[in-house]
């Protein structure tokens, strides 16, 4: 009895780390190389992120035009999951940089502009069997994504109408 109750111990402990060893990165090592050279760069960072999240939408369109099976079923998951969590990403980033009041005006047109892109080819897609959670986490994650950019170009507009002396720079300095 002492034998199986260690063993299903060891499970336990055992069954959490597989899992977390499965978690895929939505980033190549070479896009985390080209996010992490632009450091602490807020225009050249963001625009990253949307050109990885653009090149994500582009192979989910490429997905949608192919035949269903399995495997296609099982990609398209993986692909929503990754685009999600890119989504995500990019708006923890979002929020740092407007918390800083760094001058990203120029990112948000781009940005926003593509988020309409985003939730286009997500609402395109339509219901599926086999990767109905990762579409809608998908979908929420853009539309959070879609309402954070309004706020944080609304915002931007008037911090730096009210701030002129500020305008360019990648991060507020204290006065």
């Amino acid at each position: 009895m002492r034998k199986f109750t260690v063993f299903v111990l060891c499970l336990l402990v055992v069954a959490p780390l597989s899992a977390q060893k499965n978690k895929r990165d939505p980033l190549t090592p070479a896009q985390q190389d080209q996010i992490a050279e632009a450091g602490d760069t807020p225009f050249a960072r963001l625009n990253l992120y949307v050109k990885f999240l653009n090149e994500h939408a582009d192979t989910i369109q490429g997905l949608t035009r192919r035949a269903h099976s399995a495997a296609w079923v099982h990609r398209m998951d993986d692909e929503l999951n990754d685009f999600a969590n890119l989504m995500d990403e990019l708006s923890e980033n979002l929020d740092l940089y407007a918390d800083r009041k760094a001058d990203i005006r120029k990112s948000m047109k781009d940005m926003n502009e593509s988020i309409d892109r985003w939730q286009t080819m997500l609402k395109s897609i339509g219901k599926q069997t086999g990767f109905e959670t990762s579409l809608e986490d998908a979908t929420d994650s853009c539309n959070d994504l879609a309402t954070q950019a309004k706020k944080v170009t609304d915002d931007q507009e008037t911090y730096f109408k009210a701030h002129p002396d500020e305008k360019g720079q990648d991060r507020a300095e204290p006065k």
